[in-house]
């Protein structure tokens, strides 16, 4: 429309629809964006993401499933909580290959005989109800439509430490359907505490009960008859089953009251010993409550799969330890369930430089994690190192203290003929093996405390027929010469469990930063073969990388 000013002025075209259509179409615009502000914002704060069912009419497997249960999970990871990034390369792992997580109802109602299961089942949990657990754990169950079962020691549950939920919290967990509760029992407290000295302890909690190196032997409340130091009962059975009890009593209550009900799932502290050959008495007592007041008790730790014969109160689960990297867990997994695995390989750039005889190897950031097959030896063989007969190699070992790392020099894959250089227990290991013979120890040189407890750096070089091995920078070997009929052959890696760890035959070997470089018949370097290391900018952005992580985990711990 098309209007005349007044008072004679020019005429002012005005085109008021258009005005008010773009108008209309800001405000539109406007309310959208408000809305998916509001959105975001309603999501973030009120987490209203919810778990998708499975579609278990197309389950049909009859081979059991896998338990994993992990004690806690840490934003940087510490002895016993897993890393919230390594948790997370360990669930995508087990999504990519497959595994589909099952409930706790789906586990009864597979030993009822009324539903199938998945062909590959993981029932998942999380011990000690911690908050942190549920924090870290939450995306990665939404991500990967995972559920897992959280489960606490009831006297925790109304605990004034931050550390703990809190029944607000666990029914807030339960909306979401991505969880389900379980329990670890009343408390963690021990019993028959024994020093090395010979001295009776007695009974104490977890919070008193820090100092365990100097500690003989001990047991949990739950386990046996409460004993003098001479081993005899102090406690008649009256006592003893008044005392167990009391703690079932204790347990149920709480759950009752604070909860409306106790959790369907229990996990025992501590595993393998209830129907183990312990004491018949207290065995008694603890199976009679146990079927009393839970659907499924994860009696056993240590072998991961449940099949259909197996008992619903005395199922199995695996513990994942903080220091597994994904290749470990999935070596656990084929070894018990004997289901194939897609191992991870991280950066296949790098691992193109390499050639792998046996294991698994991850090559993440400026690392090479090498893990071996159970009962046996992870190798790997650099590409094109067979050429060069004097070497220099650097690398960080930052595996576990129980276990062995290794290095191989002039490896003769032919005749089976090396030098190896091995950090194994605490102690450096030096070996030659000469063509058709059994191998020779040269040296095995234990490393003191400080060492063990921290990454070793190790410089080898081989030139000529001459050794020098140095360990953070103190020389354990100094020109020690190796046999002459070892004059050619490359650059291997080896990872192997430590027979002192009789609870894992899988092991983990971490070669960080390593470098490689030929080098003349005087131990100079000639040229470079390999290197996984930061430099530069790289090493800059790792650095801060670290310091960040470092100020976060503090203020977390502090505040």
């Amino acid at each position: 429309m098309k209007k005349k000013s007044a008072g004679g002025d020019p005429y002012i075209f005005l085109d008021y629809r258009k005005k008010d259509r773009n108008k209309a179409i800001k405000t539109v615009l406007q309310l959208i964006f408000l809305a998916i502000i509001a959105y975001v914002l309603y999501h973030a704060l009120f987490d209203v993401k919810r778990y998708a069912e499975p579609s278990r009419a197309e389950w049909t497997s009859d081979n059991g499933f896998i338990a994993l249960s992990y004690f806690g999970v840490a934003r940087s990871g510490t002895n016993e909580l897993i890393a919230k990034n390594r948790l997370e390369q360990h669930l995508q792992a087990l999504y990519d290959n497959g595994y589909t997580t099952i409930s706790q109802q789906d586990v009864l109602n597979y030993y009822a005989g009324r539903q199938k299961l998945p062909e590959k089942a993981l029932f998942l949990a999380f011990e000690d109800g911690r908050n942190d657990s549920s924090l870290f754990s939450q995306p990665l169950l939404e991500k990967l439509n995972y559920k897992a079962t959280i489960l606490s020691y009831a006297s925790k549950v109304d605990s004034k430490e931050k550390k703990f939920l809190h029944p607000k919290e666990m029914k807030k967990m339960l909306k979401t359907g991505y969880w389900e509760l379980g329990s670890n029992g009343y408390r963690l407290s021990y019993i028959n505490i024994m020093d090395k000295a010979g001295n009776l302890i007695g009974v104490k909690d977890e919070d008193e009960f820090k100092n365990r190196d100097q500690i003989a032997y001990y047991n949990h409340y739950l386990m046996d008859f409460i004993r003098d130091a001479d081993d005899i009962p102090m406690e008649n059975r009256e006592q003893m089953e008044a005392r167990i009890n009391g703690d079932y009593d204790k347990m149920k209550e709480i759950y009752t009251s604070r909860l409306g009900s106790v959790p369907s799932v229990y996990m025992i502290m501590h595993a393998n010993s209830l129907y183990g050959g312990m004491n018949r008495l207290v065995e008694g007592v603890n199976d009679r409550r146990i079927r009393e007041l839970f659907g499924l008790h994860f009696n056993r730790e240590g072998f991961a799969l449940n099949g259909r014969t197996d008992d619903p109160y005395d199922l199995t689960r695996v513990q994942p330890a903080s220091y597994w990297y994904t290749n470990h867990l999935l070596m656990k997994l084929n070894k018990d369930s004997g289901q194939r695995m897609s191992f991870v390989a991280g950066d296949v750039k790098r691992a193109a430089a390499w050639r792998s005889v046996s294991g698994a190897a991850e090559y993440v950031e400026n690392k090479i994690a090498l893990t071996s097959p159970p009962e046996e030896e992870g190798l790997l063989y650099l590409q094109g190192s067979d050429d060069y007969r004097n070497v220099r190699l650097n690398a960080a070992l930052t595996g576990h203290a129980l276990g062995q790392q290794r290095v191989y020099l002039r490896y003769d894959r032919r005749s089976y003929a090396y030098l190896s250089v091995t950090i194994a227990d605490q102690a450096l290991i030096v070996e030659q093996r000469e063509p058709g013979r059994s191998p020779e120890r040269l040296y095995d040189i234990a490393l003191d405390g400080a060492e063990a407890g921290e990454p070793l750096r190790l410089a080898v070089t081989l030139a000529g027929s001459f050794l020098t091995v140095t360990v953070n920078d103190r020389r354990l070997v100094d020109r020690g010469e190796v046999a002459q009929t070892l004059q050619s052959g490359g650059i291997g890696l080896g990872a192997q469990a430590s027979e002192l760890n009789v609870k894992d035959d899988i092991y983990d070997a971490v070669f960080e930063g390593i470098k490689v470089e030929a080098t003349d018949e005087e131990g100079k370097a000639q040229k470079l073969l390999y290197r996984n290391h930061y430099s530069g900018l790289a090493g800059l952005v790792s650095r801060m990388k670290h310091a960040v992580n470092a100020a976060f985990d503090w203020a977390i711990d502090t505040f």
